[in-house]
């Protein structure tokens, strides 16, 4: 996402801020997202943000962010 700071801070900076949002709505709705196509754990989830592919993976007590990736972009 450093890319976008380049262009235009202001963007980057809206950029944060809108996928923070996303990011803490899924304490409401953990499992509104499918489950992620790059694990076979049904506890990881892909929620689609901008062109992005956020990973994260569910627990009891809490949700942890795994990967955030251009989607158009090969994975390493």
């Amino acid at each position: 996402m450093t890319h976008i700071a380049k262009d235009k801070i202001s963007a980057s900076e809206k950029f944060y801020e809108d996928l923070d949002t996303q990011i803490e709505n899924l304490v409401d709705f953990p499992f509104k997202y499918r489950p992620s196509f790059y694990s076979d754990d049904e506890n990881v989830r892909d929620m689609t943000f901008k062109g992005y592919t956020i990973q994260y993976k569910v627990y009891t007590n809490k949700i942890t962010i795994l990967k955030i990736f251009n989607r158009n972009k090969p994975q390493k």
